[in-house]
């Protein structure tokens, strides 16, 4: 399955849900902390999120003064929960993928998109509708999953703690299929250069890149910390639009 109707399996969905909340998540120790870092104040911003899960996110924001917050999400799932946590804000979220919304021209000053690039096939074209969408200095930032993870997961077993990881063909990109989350799902591996190259080919100027050093004052435990140092997970970038 695609990104979207992976989570639009509902055994999957509430076991995805049920791993998001429980204890020293990784992406609550890990890729939140850097991803709200690089986007920083919010207040007075339009923002676009591009695949808003729960839409989390666009709630925390619009508390924090953001002008505006619209999420894009494929997943009807996700569509369902993410209007439930926006009730009584301003803020929206439309059902569609994101390769076919139609972007609007210099309508956002901040676009975000969180662990949701690595499903996506054809990169160069969302990142070109990206640009399109910001305003002059707007900011595009998101996370991915590391191409270490992405690039082969033989050797591990899914429902077992990630300690280690066997890179192999990480220079042969394209489709992965992964068993995850006790479902089949169809993701997109690129590495680094990838990511490097496509986001300047789109016209982007790079700002920073990260790659998710975890730390310690984010893990209740200090097993957990040591673990999550083996390997990387996230990938994320701020990028900003010059013209």
């Amino acid at each position: 399955m695609d990104g979207a109707s992976f989570y639009d399996d509902n055994d999957v969905f509430k076991t995805y849900m049920q791993r998001r909340q429980r204890g020293e998540s990784p992406n609550d120790t890990i890729e939140k902390p850097v991803m709200m870092e690089l986007i920083g104040a919010v207040r007075g911003k339009r923002i676009l999120d591009l695949g808003c899960g729960d839409a989390a996110f666009g709630r925390e924001s619009l508390a924090h003064g953001c002008a505006s917050y619209l999420g894009i999400e494929g997943s009807q799932n996700m569509v369902n929960v993410a209007k439930e946590t926006l009730a009584g804000t301003k803020g929206e979220v439309i059902h569609t993928t994101l390769e076919n919304w139609d972007y609007p021209t210099a309508a956002f000053d901040l676009v975000v998109s969180r662990l949701v690039l690595h499903y996506v096939d054809d990169l160069h074209m969302l990142l070109t509708n990206i640009h399109k969408a910001l305003v002059s200095s707007g900011q595009f930032i998101f996370s991915a999953e590391h191409p270490v993870i992405t690039s082969s997961d033989k050797g591990w077993q899914s429902g077992t703690q990630r300690q280690d990881w066997i890179v192999d063909h990480y220079f042969d990109t394209g489709k992965r299929v992964t068993n995850w989350m006790g479902g089949s799902v169809r993701k997109y591996h690129r590495t680094l250069e990838d990511y490097f190259r496509e986001t300047q080919r789109a016209g982007f100027t790079i700002e920073q890149l990260r790659e998710g050093h975890p730390q310690r004052e984010n893990f209740l435990t200090d097993e957990t910390y040591q673990r999550r140092k083996r390997i990387p997970l996230f990938l994320m970038m701020s990028l900003s639009k010059q013209s």
